[in-house]
């Protein structure tokens, strides 16, 4: 199997508009992995759920991302992209998190140039950087990668916070920077994809792009190649453990739970048997 970054970086430059998976622990990915899923996302919001139990307001720290991270790519080969969200502070900070994210393994991150954390006395609850900063972050990140193999992906959710056509402007600073892909929050209407497309060269990922924008067929035409559809997963595991657990606590009938059968596929039961006889049991002929 190759590399997870050259895998990714393949499925970015090809002719497919692919879904990632929301990932958030290391069995998230595996299943994930055998559900057919070629690339998962692990985003910032269920990063800070998984790890702090916190909504996600940036008070995780970018060692904790890039350790759950590094959990998530030690358990799967799927191509893991990162949503890395400022940075974590200036563009230097941006240099650290791309360095600790490429050794915990992950495939690909993105750098949004949105204004986090909120700051003191903001007058809306979300703002942009200027397009000045968000140059030097995008810099930054792509001289901390050190390898051509690894992704830099420049985020922008200017179309819900600024204007489409800000988000134009920034999405054209940012190529010119040197990133591998561009990463649109809020695009809304066919046109304004048919805009985009026309406007950049590089390969687009989408978060939630509504239906009427087109099928994964006109989006592969308009060099889309990568949809990021939400992070139900967790939220679904969340719920299952809710009901579990007031079911367990009130005596009622459990819910459906996961199978043996499959239980042991996703924790890879059957290699650790191997390793026990291989490692763990005195070679017989040694013995006599």
């Amino acid at each position: 199997m190759t590399d997870p970054c050259r895998r990714f970086r393949d499925l970015l430059h090809g002719s497919i508009c692919h879904t990632a998976g929301s990932v958030f622990d290391p069995l998230s990915a595996r299943l994930a992995e055998q559900a057919g899923f070629e690339i998962g996302i692990f985003a910032g919001s269920t990063a800070s759920l998984t790890v702090l139990g916190a909504p996600d307001l940036v008070v995780l720290s970018h060692t904790e991302l890039a350790d759950q991270a590094r959990r998530i790519c030690r358990a799967s080969q799927l191509p893991i992209l990162v949503d890395a969200d400022a940075g974590y502070g200036n563009a230097l900070n941006v240099m650290r998190t791309i360095e600790d994210l490429i050794v915990a393994g992950i495939a690909a991150a993105s750098i949004e140039d949105t204004l986090l954390p909120t700051a003191f006395g903001a007058p809306k609850s979300t703002e942009l950087i200027s397009l000045e900063e968000g140059i030097g972050k995008m810099r930054a990140a792509v001289d901390a990668r050190k390898t051509s193999a690894f992704s830099i992906l420049a985020r922008t959710s200017a179309p819900n916070i600024s204007s489409f056509e800000d988000a134009i402007q920034r999405l054209q600073a940012y190529e010119a920077t040197g990133v591998d892909g561009l990463f649109v929050v809020g695009l809304k209407t066919s046109a304004q994809l048919h805009a985009l497309f026309s406007a950049t060269k590089l390969p687009l990922v989408l978060a939630n792009p509504p239906l009427d924008v087109g099928d994964d067929n006109e989006l592969a035409q308009h060099r889309v190649r990568l949809c990021i559809r939400g992070h139900q997963p967790i939220m679904a595991a969340l719920e299952a453990l809710r009901q579990t657990y007031l079911a367990q606590r009130s005596g009622q009938p459990l819910p459906a739970l996961i199978s043996a059968a499959h239980l042991a596929s996703i924790t890879k039961a059957a290699d650790y048997e191997n390793y026990k006889a291989a490692f763990l049991q005195a070679d017989k002929a040694t013995a006599e």
